[in-house]
C-alpha cells in the first residue's frame, strides 16, 4: 500500500531504508534560466496521455522500456507526488533561443528527480539521504543529437545543488546501452563509477557528480 492508499507500487523504491532515509523529503523542483523551464506533472491532466504516446516513441521505447497506458502512467504520477522518493517533471523548451521561434514554446521531455538513498542504486553505493539523482527522456526528436539536451544538463546540475544545499552528490544511472544519456554524462564530466547487474534484467552505468571533491563517491 502507497501513501494514496492503492496496491499501486513504485517498482524500484526501497521500503527497508532508516529512520533518516525516509525523514528526507522529496527533492526540490529546481529552477531553470531560459529558455528552459520545468513544472511538475499533473496526474489529473492530459499530461499521463502525453507521456504515454512519447514513451512509444520508438528511441524512447528502447531506453525506457514503459510503454505504458495513460492510466498507468496515472496511476505512478500519483504514487510518486503522494510520497518522497521522486517527482516526475516536464521540461519545456523556448525554440526562439534556437532560432525558430515559429516552434514557439513546447514541452520537450520527461525528467525524474529522485533520492537515490530510497532506490535500489543505493545498494551501489553509500547514499546520503539528500542526495539526488535524475532520469531523462527526450521526447522531441528536433532536440535529439543536436546539443540543445547538453546544454539543459548544464543548467539543470548547478540548479540542482542550489535547490537542494544538502545535497553532497548528483546520480544517474542510465541502461548500460543507452548511448544518449551516457553522453551527456561523459560531456558534463561526470565520472563514471562502472556498470553494474543492477537486476538480473537490468545492467546501468552508474555517474556521479560530487558537489566538492570530499563528497565523491564511496561504492560498497
Amino acid at each position: 500500500m502507497n501513501p494514496t492508499g492503492t496496491p499501486y507500487v513504485l517498482a524500484r523504491e526501497l521500503t527497508d531504508t532508516s529512520d533518516e532515509v525516509r525523514a528526507a523529503p522529496a527533492p526540490p523542483l529546481p529552477t531553470l534560466p531560459a529558455p528552459f523551464d520545468l513544472r511538475l506533472a499533473d496526474p489529473d491532466s492530459d499530461d499521463p496521455k502525453t507521456l504515454a504516446d512519447w514513451m512509444n516513441r520508438p528511441h524512447l521505447l528502447a531506453a525506457w522500456e514503459q510503454p505504458w497506458s495513460a492510466q498507468r502512467r496515472r496511476q505512478d504520477w500519483q504514487a510518486q507526488l503522494a510520497g518522497s522518493y521522486s517527482r516526475p517533471i516536464l521540461v519545456g523548451y523556448d525554440f526562439a533561443a534556437a532560432g525558430r521561434p515559429e516552434l514557439g514554446r513546447r514541452e520537450v521531455a520527461y525528467l525524474e528527480l529522485y533520492r537515490p538513498a530510497k532506490d535500489e542504486i543505493a545498494r551501489l553505493y553509500h547514499a546520503d539521504p539528500y542526495d539526488v539523482a535524475l532520469h531523462l527522456a527526450t521526447a522531441d526528436i528536433e532536440l535529439v543529437g543536436r546539443g540543445f539536451m547538453a546544454e539543459f544538463i548544464r543548467a539543470l546540475l548547478p540548479a540542482i545543488f542550489a535547490a537542494e544545499p544538502k545535497c553532497r552528490r548528483i546520480m544517474a544511472d542510465p541502461d548500460h546501452r543507452n548511448v544518449a544519456v551516457r553522453r551527456l554524462c561523459e560531456k558534463n564530466d561526470w565520472p563514471s563509477l562502472g556498470e553494474f547487474d543492477i537486476r538480473s534484467d537490468r545492467r546501468i552505468s552508474l555517474y556521479s557528480l560530487p558537489r566538492t571533491p570530499a563528497d565523491a563517491v564511496t561504492l560498497r
